[in-house]
């Protein structure tokens, strides 16, 4: 069974910048990646101190999911900061979007975990 075609990270990147401002909210790439391939981590800034990432992965059916890290919960924003870093020293080509929303939207349009 072939694979659906994969859209490219910056059209996906500016897809959801654009609902996130479509719904009040403020969304801004913090790290570009590669334009085709990059993985997209996004983090969710709630205004508060404290903030959340996400990551894509799948699911066992092979479906994209997104996955809340590092601790499943927000964390204090100084922690995701680090752990963006980590993932960026793993993969130069990451791409980071950032998202401020006091009401704790992702935009994410699949399914979270």
């Amino acid at each position: 069974m072939d694979a659906a075609p994969r859209l490219k990270a910056e059209i996906w990147v500016k897809a959801l910048i654009r609902r996130c401002e479509l719904n009040g909210a403020s969304a801004m790439v913090v790290r570009r990646g590669d334009a085709g391939s990059g993985t997209v981590l996004v983090k969710l800034n709630t205004l508060d101190g404290m903030a959340s990432v996400f990551g894509p992965a799948r699911d066992g059916d092979g479906q994209l999911i997104w996955i809340r890290s590092p601790k499943g919960a927000p964390v204090p924003e100084p922690e995701a900061d680090a752990y963006i870093e980590r993932q960026r020293s793993f993969d130069p080509d990451i791409w980071v979007v950032e998202i401020e929303d006091r009401e704790g939207r992702h935009f994410l349009q699949e399914p979270v975990e």
